[in-house]
């Protein structure tokens, strides 16, 4: 079962620093990130941050995912976020395989994934940030917006990863990447692709829609309308 927040119970780890306190047996020294891509002529500590910010993201992508299922009133969207929020969850399994696989610790935090984290949550922040003084609509565009962002980083990470795996020598681990990313990169293109084109059809329907431009519409109408676009 995939790991979606990593907490000392579950072994998570991390460098210390000036502004973070790490118990002694959580630490992550120098000489266990060497560890990482052992004997591969990489940067193992760079690959092992690497990786631990793309786990991290995809693993606020499942919390992010879960949140705006919940909260549309759109049926389709629903049923949308639910399935890429099963996908990103597998998605979070198969980074920790890859992360084990070349010697990490898929329960690692590292530097950069803390500076994910930070962005992360501050993106599913602001899908609630003004609630209750907006309207239905801009509430679901808020929601779909925050999806698309994470999206497009999601898509570029595993593009980026592609071509790192091109740079790893000939064996189990470099075939063990290409096949993680032969299987995950079609569901990121059409993730993306989705959520690009369900935000343009949402922006055409609004402007277009008398009701949302009509003064004291009712919020029932609204979420009617609302609930009946793009099924």
């Amino acid at each position: 079962m995939a790991m979606l927040t990593p907490t000392k119970d579950q072994g998570a780890t991390a460098q210390p620093n000036e502004m973070l306190y790490v118990e002694p047996t959580q630490q992550v020294t120098p000489g266990l990130l060497a560890e990482v891509m052992a004997g591969t002529g990489l940067n193992g500590p760079f690959v092992a941050d690497l990786l631990s910010a793309m786990l991290t993201h995809e693993r606020c992508g499942r919390h992010l995912y879960r949140s705006v299922a919940a909260r549309t009133n759109n049926p389709m969207l629903r049923g949308k976020y639910e399935e890429f929020g099963d996908e990103t969850e597998r998605h979070v399994e198969i980074l920790e395989t890859l992360v084990a696989a070349c010697g990490g610790n898929p329960a690692y935090v590292s530097p950069q994934a803390r500076v994910v984290q930070g962005m992360d949550t501050k993106l599913v922040e602001s899908t609630f940030a003004l609630g209750g003084s907006i309207d239905v609509m801009t509430q679901e565009m808020a929601m779909l917006d925050a999806v698309f962002l994470a999206e497009s980083v999601d898509h570029a990470n595993w593009k980026t990863l592609q071509q790192l795996v091109e740079h790893f020598p000939d064996g189990d681990l470099r075939d063990q990447f290409r096949a993680a990313v032969e299987e995950v990169e079609q569901q990121e293109d059409e993730h993306l692709g989705w959520a690009k084109q369900t935000k343009e059809r949402l922006v055409i329907l609004q402007a277009r829609s008398e009701l949302l431009a009509t003064a004291g519409a009712k919020t029932e109408e609204m979420v009617a309308r609302v609930r009946s676009w793009l099924s």
